[in-house]
């Protein structure tokens, strides 16, 4: 899949990232002009007041888009989720936002965290895995503030690998702000990083860290009596005015912004006549100590031509200087100036080409696992399936179902007494929204005798009575099984308290396998810290044939590309090609040859051993040039007892989660859950049936 975003992170506090951003935005408008900008995470602000890269942005490029769409969180917000456990709900929202925003525009930028000084590892960490999470393009920005080119070097190589061995796929390094030689910065960085990456470097721009009248105003509060419209003058270099007029305007230089003590008239006005005269063109005055000048000295001011900023602060002088000294300088809409300048500095020092060549011909491999858990519910709320949930005396099945309801991915039917399921819900305090949930009664209602004709005309031949059809349809899986076939529910989710056998019995018996399939088995999605795994089958075929297991990989491989996986396929075993021999083996080398006859389509590899199909440096050096190994994401066990304690021993040990086991090969989705299934594997289990249904259409 092509790439259409980027993702701009910061290493350290005032990188001045937002002259990437520009330079970056204002490259890709060149071809694509419907752009979307997004902030995860922004500052803290006061009620009223708006983010300036935001504000910036959407109004410099005149971007299609609210400032209420480009964020997602403030830093405080962020703070209070973390320290209630509750972490793990941001990423979620923030991906939610970005995909929203995706799905409207052709390209977005992701402005990462900003960094303040003292920030915690919290603020860094934010950076790597949002971007992890949302499986995009890095461009590292990093800031000169090291001794010399050999620190600065290293600095980026360190930053570089903290990326990197999170599984971030960074594509550029931005040295801003260098005051080093530029060609011994990139010889010697270059040396640590190879060429993989763009490299650039931006020199140290003084002008853009000078702050303007307007961020002193705003930063010190300060009343502006005079020359409003030229607050975005910089203030590159300012004095302090308490000697003599004579000295004074002696003292100062052009363009300097003058910091005098307000009951000081006498500065004021040779200011003011100093500019009429062109003798000294000063840039403006910042009055201190909150004295305002007599009335009679701003009427002097506001008759003349002169049009020259003045502020009045309430702070005393030498203190408003320090303050002023303090300010860090930002970006924000009015200024259009300084955004120029910094657009100009960006084309000028990185090969703009080539780095928008990397961003859009970067192709998105695989995905990760909090991406792949939003595009789940994203697409069983577009489906909008009817599930039945045949165990309804289950309290986790009633909250699962008062969840689904909430949240509005599914409909749903429980099979159940109406009067007990009720008194359960009232007991629990659940949510109960009847539009999408209803309960049957499968022992007494319409449909039952049309169920139990039904099963007894397709079994008959089998020799089932008509009294037998009607026992068995009184069985709470048999009939939800019958409302699937027949059409009055999509599929059907069951186990919290039956067993595998007692699930899967009803749709062997007259829902039956998909043309062209044998054999049902299942899968499990292994949610990995990076990745996302299909493992088969754990949970149904003990001791498959080399026929029944190149039939599981072949379901495998379309249960994998119905949940957006382009399947990359293991046939596992104890060796890897043709280095080992015995009967396990040839097993597994016979289905993987009937594999590959029967779907020529298919990436497979096979016989293979697990670190050899997972790990790429393994991958390369045991099965040199092969198009899967390394790079696998369906594993094909060669049998129950391997798989299934496999999948136990990844989840366990790594913190991944497993959501299944995920039936295959049904002509309808009939799915099976463990009996120590929580509310979440209900939840998730019910999520993916409504999507198996959806693909099933």
């Amino acid at each position: 899949m092509n790439n259409r975003s980027v993702y701009v992170a910061a290493t350290c506090p005032y990188s001045g990232k937002s002259l990437i951003s520009l330079g970056i935005l204002q490259m890709v408008m060149r071809r694509t002009p419907n752009i979307g900008y997004f902030r995860p995470i922004i500052d803290d602000l006061d009620d009223g007041i708006k983010d300036n890269h935001i504000e910036t942005m959407i109004s410099f490029f005149n971007l299609n888009q609210s400032y209420e769409d480009a964020y997602a969180f403030t830093k405080s917000e962020i703070i209070d989720l973390q320290n209630s456990g509750r972490l793990n709900d941001a990423y979620d929202s923030i991906i939610q936002k970005y995909k929203a925003l995706e799905d409207k525009f052709d390209f977005v930028l992701i402005d990462g965290t900003d960094l303040s000084a003292g920030s915690t590892s919290l603020e860094y960490d934010l950076n790597v895995i949002i971007a992890k999470s949302l499986n995009i393009p890095v461009v590292l920005v990093v800031k000169d503030s090291f001794k010399n080119s050999h620190d600065l070097a290293k600095n980026i190589s360190l930053e570089l690998n903290n990326f990197l061995k999170k599984d971030n796929k960074v594509i550029a390094v931005i040295v801003n702000k260098c005051d080093k030689n530029i060609e011994e910065v990139i010889t010697k960085s270059k040396k640590r990083i190879g060429d993989s990456v763009l490299l650039s470097i931006i020199p140290n721009d003084k002008p853009l860290s000078f702050p303007t009248l307007k961020e002193v105003a705003d930063v010190l509060g300060a009343k502006v009596l005079h020359g409003s419209e030229n607050l975005n003058r910089s203030i590159n270099k300012f004095m302090i005015g308490g000697m003599l007029l004579s000295q004074f305007i002696n003292y100062v230089d052009d363009d300097c912004v003058v910091i005098l003590p307000g009951d000081r008239s006498d500065l004021i006005i040779g200011t003011l006549l100093s500019n009429l005269s062109n003798f000294k063109r000063i840039s403006g005055i910042i009055l201190t100590a909150g004295i305002s000048p007599d009335a009679s000295i701003m009427k002097m001011v506001d008759g003349s031509s002169v049009n020259m900023p003045i502020l009045l602060v309430d702070i005393g002088t030498f203190e408003a200087a320090t303050a002023i000294d303090n300010i860090k300088s930002t970006i924000y809409p009015e200024n259009s100036a300084k955004i120029k300048r910094n657009i100009d500095l960006f084309e000028q020092y990185v090969d703009v080409p080539e780095l928008d060549k990397r961003i859009s011909s970067f192709k998105i491999e695989g995905i990760t696992p909090r991406m792949f858990q939003y595009n789940l519910l994203k697409e069983a709320k577009a489906a909008h399936k009817h599930i039945v949930l045949p165990e309804g005396g289950d309290e986790r099945i009633i909250r699962a179902a008062s969840m689904l309801a909430d949240d509005e991915i599914v409909k749903i039917t429980i099979l159940g007494k109406q009067e007990e399921i009720i008194q359960k819900v009232n007991q629990l305090g659940l949510n109960w929204n009847t539009d999408l949930i209803s309960v049957l009664d499968n022992t007494d209602n319409d449909k039952l005798n049309d169920y139990v004709e039904t099963l007894y005309e397709i079994r008959k031949d089998k020799g089932m009575e008509l009294a037998q059809a009607r026992d068995l349809m009184l069985d709470a899986s048999y009939f939800g099984t019958m409302m699937v076939y027949k059409g009055d529910a999509d599929g059907m989710v069951s186990g919290a308290q039956n067993t595998t056998a007692h699930t899967i019995l009803p749709a062997l018996q007259f829902v039956k396998t998909k043309p062209g399939i044998k054999t049902v088995s299942s899968v499990f999605f292994m949610l990995l810290q990076d990745r996302v795994l299909v493992y088969g089958d754990c949970a149904i075929v003990p001791n498959p044939t080399y026929e029944q297991l190149a039939d599981i990989a072949i379901s495998a491989a379309g249960t994998a590309k119905n949940f957006g996986i382009e399947p990359k396929i293991a046939m596992l075993s104890y060796s890897s090609g043709y280095s080992g021999a015995g009967v396990d083996v040839d097993k597994v080398r016979k289905a993987t040859e009937l594999v590959k006859s029967l779907r020529p389509d298919l990436l497979i590899e096979g016989p293979i051993q697990y670190d050899a199909a997972v790990v790429p440096s393994v991958g390369s050096s045991k099965m040199p040039g092969s198009l899967v190994a390394g790079k696998a994401n369906v594993l094909i066990f060669p049998d129950l007892n391997t798989g299934n304690n496999t999948y136990k021993a990844v989840q366990r040990e790594s913190g991944g989660l497993a959501l299944g086991p995920v039936l295959q090969g049904l002509k309808k989705p009939i799915n099976d859950l463990s009996r120590g299934a929580t509310i979440e594997d209900i939840y998730n289990t019910v999520v993916i049936t409504a999507i198996q249904a959806a693909n099933n259409n």
